[in-house]
């Protein structure tokens, strides 16, 4: 099982250049752990694209269909706890916080034990020193 972010969420669901990578990494390991806001943020940036007249019907279906065998962390006092933290140590926005502190709580305070795949470089600086090992599909990332 690995931790994915919204960024490596959406090239899954929505054809963008990363999206062969991404399809690979999965294939590698297709056992997903994400953020409970993880398909909101995925929503969020499908409309984006529907809004500039994009297709993004497919994408929506794929999103459901990923979410139903996803592992999902759910809010939780300790998220919240180690989103704080976080965004007190690292330059991060407040969603990405919230990323890296459930895949703290997935890890059960052990990030060696779970892999991170990210494509955004600021997220994956996190968490790096917070001590995941990074799985980088293909790409120098996002941002």
């Amino acid at each position: 099982m690995r931790f994915w972010d919204t960024s490596v969420v959406v090239p899954l669901v929505l054809t963008e250049p990363s999206s062969p990578a991404v399809l690979e990494t999965l294939a590698e390991d297709p056992d997903q752990c994400v953020w409970w806001g993880t398909s909101v943020e995925c929503a969020s940036a499908l409309a984006r694209v529907e809004r500039d007249g994009g297709p993004v019907e497919q994408a929506f279906d794929r999103l459901d269909e990923f979410a139903r065998t996803w592992r999902e962390i759910a809010p939780s006092h300790a998220v919240r706890r180690a989103t704080t933290r976080l965004l007190r140590v690292h330059p991060l926005r407040a969603a990405d916080a919230l990323q890296l502190a459930a895949a703290i709580v997935a890890a059960e305070g052990e990030p060696r034990s779970l892999p991170f795949v990210t494509l955004d470089r600021r997220l994956a600086a996190a968490a790096a020193r917070e001590g995941f090992g990074l799985v980088r599909p293909g790409t120098l990332g996002t941002r």
